[in-house]
């Protein structure tokens, strides 16, 4: 872990330096703006009433301070840039520390029905996602989430390779994350692919030339009143008529006004990513492929999402209230500026939803490539076609302590089916969680917490935490039943990895034996592969009938008087428990 860590400390160290020398130049461009203002009023003022003096003196003014302002616009993103960098470098820190309460928990993505997210702690606080979640975009945020509940095993070594590839290219990631974070989005990406699709021209044909016109006419005006061969009253007159064009359309323009603000963000925020995505070497199949899909032989996808933002934020202009005033009276932007705009939706708007599309993906795996670079001890599941479903040595639960953590060597054979005993506390339920991260993490193409491992994919299914809905009128006992039936037909449809934990809580000790034991039963008959843990001893016994099945338990001793646990996976049948134990212990009871 030493190596992320050191990165991240360099990082911070480099981009403090490089925010230090921005900020000096901040302050040189505020007095060089400052200096520059007050010639123009000098100028202004000296040259009055020469009209040539005064326009001259506005007219270059007015060009050198546009410059100016983009030039300190630029240096105050660097700066705010610069500032985020540091921001995410610490984070990284602050996690490693055990602090994630920065990071998103994704609990909007909680689904208590799914085939396993809900029993693992997908999601919600201290959640596997909110441990891994990078995304900066929306988009990105849910094609994380869906890449975590996929449970599919298609093209794994593929997945594997691309985030290799992401997590090798720890400055890009970050400068990505840091440009995304810069921009904040506050419409969903279906609403405006909605937007765009739903989009009707609304400019009559004359006003797709009229603006050209009057343009022209008002340049030449400016020209002639600069020679004094026009007076001012003449260059008035037109501006009012240039107002009266636009005012026929105001209506439908500011109701397109509206929508294009909303989306203005995105587009300013996506052109930058795109461009990132563009321009960058990768070396997976995967990625190249997406990547394909930005660019083209005629334009790329950020050339093209640049022009629609630069016309976006030049409709915005006509919010300053002195250039929109003037420029709708003189040169009709308004009219010029949603021309633009229905002409790049007809143009572009059925290649939006891929190029949208390419950067949630590029988002999510930026998350799921930084997890890798996190975890340079974490190896990538060898993926076979053999008997071995899992074979792994020193497998451990990802979110836990390095320190605290104890791993487990695990070897599950095809349609073998594993009973897990051990007393309360002893490491049952974690070991599951254990198991089942590891089969998420490896479907996905991530590194898994161990030394080395083998394994041929499978689906996962679990039943380990099942909640009663009373709006439903649905008992605790009648939900369990219901996720042990979507398990047996799935097991009609597909191979699944099974783990279960106590079965059957919601009835009578003799009834629950009973029916876990017919539970598992169905489950060898069925080519099940797969783990369940119980209290109940007597299910062990059916190891002795069926050669699919093992007994292995977690142990629990009475060291000194206090009750020790090992957490070491072990073979056979636990016969220490621990319940009357801590009854006397706690003085609850007496004998």
């Amino acid at each position: 872990m030493s190596i992320p860590k050191e990165f991240y400390s360099a990082q911070i160290a480099l981009h403090h330096t490089s925010l230090k020398k921005v900020k000096k130049q901040l302050a040189v461009s505020s007095t060089i703006r400052l200096l520059v203002f007050l010639a123009i009023a000098a100028t202004i003022y000296l040259g009055y009433p020469n009209t040539q003096i005064i326009l001259g003196a506005i007219g270059i003014g007015i060009v050198v301070f546009i410059f100016l302002v983009n030039r300190h616009t630029d240096l105050s993103y660097t700066k705010r840039k610069l500032e985020k960098l540091i921001q995410i470098n610490q984070l990284e820190l602050d996690v490693f520390d055990g602090d994630v309460s920065r990071l998103s928990s994704g609990k909007e993505f909680i689904d208590t029905t799914h085939p396993f997210s809900h029993d693992i702690d997908l999601f919600g606080d201290r959640s596997f996602f909110q441990y891994a979640n990078r995304t900066t975009t929306e988009a990105g945020t849910s094609m994380l989430a869906q890449s975590l509940t996929a449970n599919t095993i298609d093209a794994i070594p593929e997945k594997q390779k691309a985030i290799q590839n992401v997590s090798k290219l720890a400055e890009w990631r970050q400068d990505f994350w840091a440009t995304a974070s810069l921009v904040q989005v506050t419409v969903p990406i279906a609403k405006i692919q909605k937007w765009l699709d739903g989009f009707t021209p609304f400019l009559p044909k004359i006003m797709r030339v009229l603006p050209v016109i009057v343009s022209a006419i008002s340049a030449i005006l400016v020209v002639l009143l600069f020679l004094n061969i026009i007076t001012l009253q003449v260059l008035v007159f037109w501006f009012f008529i240039g107002l009266a064009i636009t005012g026929t359309q105001i209506k439908k323009i500011n109701a397109l006004y509206n929508d294009a603000n909303k989306v203005k963000d995105t587009f300013e925020q996506y052109y930058k990513l795109v461009s990132k995505i563009e321009n960058t070497e990768f070396e997976a199949t995967l990625l190249k492929e997406k990547q394909q899909l930005v660019i083209s032989e005629k334009e790329k996808a950020s050339q093209t999402l640049k022009h629609f933002a630069s016309i976006l934020n030049a409709f915005d202009q006509r919010n300053n209230m002195m250039f929109g005033v003037l420029a709708n009276g003189l040169l009709l932007w308004d009219i010029i500026q949603s021309y633009r705009i229905e002409q790049w939706i007809a143009k572009n708007r059925h290649h939006v939803s891929q190029w949208f599309e390419v950067i949630a993906f590029f988002d999510a795996y930026n998350s799921l490539g930084n997890f890798a670079f996190n975890h340079p001890d974490y190896v990538y599941p060898e993926i076979t076609e053999g008997a071995h479903i899992i074979k792994a040595q020193q497998l451990g639960h990802p979110m836990l302590a390095t320190a605290k953590r104890v791993d487990n060597d695990i070897t599950i054979l095809k349609e073998q089916f594993f009973i897990i005993t051990g007393a309360n506390m002893a490491g049952k339920s974690t070991f599951l969680r254990t198991v089942a991260l590891q089969i998420m993490m490896s479907n996905i193409g991530l590194p898994i917490c161990a030394t080395s491992c083998e394994y041929n994919p499978i689906k996962l299914i679990s039943s380990m935490r099942t909640a009663d809905s009373l709006t439903d009128d649905a008992s605790y006992f009648f939900s369990e039943l219901t996720q042990l039936k979507k398990i047996v037909d799935a097991l009609e449809q597909d191979d699944y990895f099974i783990i279960l934990d106590e079965i059957l809580k919601g009835t009578n000790s003799k009834d629950k034996a009973a029916g876990s034991r017919k539970f598992v039963e169905k489950l060898v008959a069925a080519k099940a592969t797969g783990i369940i843990a119980t209290h109940d001893l007597s299910l062990c016994e059916i190891a002795e009938e069926l050669d699919q099945v093992q007994n292995r338990f977690f142990d629990a001793q009475i060291v000194n008087d206090e009750l020790y646990f090992d957490y070491r996976f072990k073979d056979g049948i636990c016969q220490n428990m621990n319940a009357s134990f801590l009854l006397k212990k706690m003085g609850i009871v007496t004998s």
